[in-house]
């Protein structure tokens, strides 16, 4: 069936623009990416009508035997390519990793430390009206007020002074390397398990560009549409002590059915990542982060913790006498996607914000380099200095469609 013979004039006509509008916008949101032609086709293939509870060779449900080849394939996968003796590739989201993380190694009530929402966490990680807030005893640590980094000293000070039963690592803001071999450490010292989120470099770990924290952790949850560049989902990584009561977590515990369209789409993006492209796609990942990092900081902008070690950055834009959501607006305007964000310490309110949040993964799959980094960080800086200049904005707007229409997404995904 072609597109031209679909009926539903609405719907297509949305998805269209939304296709037009990725192909004509510079993507910078961190937790965005462009997947290949063939993680598509595996999410609109057949398997999306099969209802699959249970695991492999254990389901609820006949005809499952074809299925149960796709999840034991990308079950290995995943083992092989992060180096972890058991997985759960059945998680709908990374969010949902971490309710049966948290299921599986905790009770209600206990407390858990984790990364400051405020500073770079996640909304899974404490919010007090996400599950996790809710159902369990979160306690945060931040970054330092001078360095803007996490001190492990100071983390391992609350540690002693809270007693957790979990300390729980990983951020959706933070732009550093996180030493989960010390984390790991402090929860040994204290008696907690210890569980990292790695949802946004799971993909930089996977090609050796960043250190993993697979070997440390108890548990380790990620998404894997960020960095990893596969289908929006979950998955999970742990031990063999904590794998049965993962299963028990994720079903029946916290989902019902698996999406096995989504498990294939997993496994061919696991399949892509274990490539030596892939590794120097991740590379060029770092590389770009750190080279549009310098350029923004030579145009006068603050990068909070003065640089960044893996694909995203934050951008301090209050300087400017802007807010994020100012900036957010401004270079939406000019074709430039990026999304407002937390800095530490902010005095203002979320949907306000004092910062953006920049990543690089999106269009480093298109295939802009360091060159053109270092051109983006001059408009970037262009446009959040003009005041909604309208002749500066519609300049920056034509520089924009000339990156676009250079590194189209479709070619370039194609041959990922």
């Amino acid at each position: 069936m072609t597109q031209e013979s679909f009926r539903d004039d609405l719907l297509w006509r949305a998805v269209g623009a939304e296709a037009l509008r990725q192909e004509s916008h510079l993507e910078l949101i961190a937790s965005e990416n462009h997947t290949s032609c063939e993680v598509m086709a595996a999410m609109g293939s057949c398997l999306t009508d099969k209802y699959a509870e249970g695991y492999p060779g254990r389901r609820y449900y006949g005809g499952c035997e074809h299925v149960d080849d796709v999840e034991n394939l990308c079950r290995e996968r995943a083992k092989d390519l992060f180096g972890a003796s058991h997985t759960n590739v059945q998680p709908h989201s990374g969010t949902q990793a971490n309710v049966a993380a948290l299921m599986a190694l905790i009770q209600g009530g206990d407390r858990v430390l984790a990364m400051s929402l405020d500073h770079g966490g996640h909304l899974s990680h404490g919010h007090p009206k996400n599950f996790s807030g809710l159902f369990y005893d979160f306690h945060a640590y931040g970054v330092e007020r001078e360095t803007e980094r996490i001190e492990l000293e100071r983390v391992r000070e609350l540690a002693l002074e809270l007693r957790p039963k979990l300390l729980m690592a990983g951020a959706s803001a933070y732009s550093r390397t996180i030493d989960f071999e010390g984390l790991a450490s402090i929860a040994r010292e204290v008696g907690a398990h210890f569980m990292v989120d790695m949802a946004h470099i799971a993909g930089l770990v996977a090609a050796g560009v960043h250190p993993s924290p697979v070997e440390h952790a108890d548990v380790t949850t990620m998404t894997t549409h960020k960095t990893l560049r596969g289908p929006r989902g979950g998955l999970i990584l742990c031990t063999k002590e904590w794998i049965k009561k993962i299963n028990s977590a994720v079903f029946p515990g916290g989902q019902g059915g698996p999406f096995m369209h989504a498990i294939a789409a997993k496994a061919v993006a696991l399949r892509e990542a274990n490539s030596a492209s892939y590794r120097e796609y991740a590379g060029k990942v770092v590389a770009n982060a750190s080279a549009l990092a310098a350029t923004l900081a030579d145009r006068g902008l603050r990068i909070v913790s003065g640089g960044t070690d893996n694909h995203l950055m934050l951008v301090d834009v209050t300087p400017l006498g802007l807010t994020g959501a100012d900036a957010e607006e401004q270079l939406g305007a000019v074709c430039i996607t990026c999304n407002k964000n937390l800095i530490p310490y902010d005095e203002q309110p979320p949907m306000k914000a004092s910062g953006i949040r920049i990543g690089t993964a999106a269009v480093t799959t298109r295939g802009l380099g360091t060159v053109e980094m270092e051109r983006m960080g001059g408009l970037i800086a262009e446009v959040l200095g003009a005041r909604g200049d309208g002749a500066v904005l519609e300049s920056v707007r034509k520089a924009v469609g000339e990156l676009s229409e250079a590194f189209p997404i479709r070619p370039a995904v194609a041959g990922v």
